[in-house]
């Protein structure tokens, strides 16, 4: 096949696997070997194995970092310091994009940045939500209140209960008033870590209020 074809064919992903394009022909050998030299000419991209993105100058559609965080590791949902950040929460530019998933915990790095993805139990692999991106495409985020228990159980060991301004000057915690209470213990509940219920509640008392 030739790329003008393959583009035309595949334009409309933002992001295509390898299952896709076996669908698309019917001589998927050939294929394989069209696609390594395409990507050695910069014709395609791979964000990570089986995983393909057309090239920037080819691409009809740009894909947000957030939708290519979903695609490259299934099941996972933006979460932690990205979400964090996206809801306004934090001051700070997150320069890695991060996530959650239910498979074990994983990091890739490639031209389109860093992803990191943190390993959660399924029981607790929930709390996220839909939301559209730049191009109209779903993007599943962790809801403002599982972004932030998500955030305290995994830097559970760097709380200390004396310490109780730590969240607002050392995490710089920040519109954090407009938070569910309920929803916050709730999603802390599913954990069953009596410090993260406790912890939760502390950070509720002193930044939520």
């Amino acid at each position: 096949m030739k790329y003008l074809a393959f583009k035309h064919k595949i334009e409309q992903f933002p992001v295509f696997s390898s299952g896709l394009i076996s669908s698309l022909v019917e001589d998927t050998n050939t294929l394989k070997v069209q696609l390594a030299n395409w990507k050695k000419k910069g014709l395609i991209t791979q964000p990570r194995k089986g995983l393909y993105v057309l090239g920037k100058e080819f691409r009809k559609i740009e894909p947000s970092l957030f939708y290519l965080a979903n695609q490259m590791y299934i099941p996972s949902y933006v979460s932690l310091e990205s979400a964090l950040r996206f809801y306004g929460l934090i001051p700070e530019f997150v320069a890695q994009i991060t996530s959650v998933t239910a498979r074990n915990t994983s990091k890739f790095q490639n031209e389109f940045g860093d992803f990191s993805y943190q390993h959660l139990k399924p029981e607790c692999f929930s709390g996220f939500t839909a939301l559209k991106d730049e191009n109209n495409l779903n993007i599943l985020i962790a809801s403002p209140e599982k972004a932030v228990v998500d955030f305290l159980y995994f830097n559970l060991s760097r709380f200390n209960s004396v310490e109780h301004d730590i969240f607002e000057e050392s995490y710089r915690f920040q519109n954090c008033s407009k938070l569910s209470k309920g929803k916050m213990k709730l999603f802390a509940k599913s954990f069953h870590s009596m410090k993260l219920s406790f912890i939760c509640d502390l950070f509720i008392k002193e930044v939520v209020k």
